[in-house]
């Protein structure tokens, strides 16, 4: 009895793993997700903020807010971080400064942020 309860209880784990790495694909244009920094920004998304959490491992910043750009007009503007690159059709039309994206434990004042433009 105890066995089967740790079979169910590990397949329920692993269950609930999948689905959460499954969200970003279920996701509509413009959508936000929050995620641990460990975890890789899927194709079509981009980085929009950077913290620090008690509930990811790792070393500050671990974790980061993603945004869903795919199917988003022609024409949107978003404000991104410098930590991923713009997906195909998206275009860099600045580049600054935002204490949002210090997506790097050292401090640095150098341009992290990029306002993103859909071109195509």
């Amino acid at each position: 009895m105890r066995q089967r309860a740790r079979v169910l209880a590990l397949a329920f784990a692993a269950a609930a793993a999948t689905a959460v790495a499954a969200a970003p694909a279920q996701a509509a244009p413009g959508d936000t997700l929050n995620v641990c920094a460990s975890t890789l920004t899927p194709t079509g998304w981009v980085d929009t903020q950077w913290w620090t959490t008690g509930t990811c491992p790792g070393s500050s910043p671990n974790s980061k807010q993603i945004k869903q750009l795919t199917g988003l007009p022609v024409g949107t503007q978003v404000n991104a971080c410098a930590s991923t690159y713009p997906p195909a059709g998206w275009t860099i039309r600045q580049t600054y400064w935002s204490g949002s994206c210090q997506y790097s434990p050292v401090p640095s004042l150098s341009p992290n942020a990029w306002l993103l433009v859909r071109t195509s």
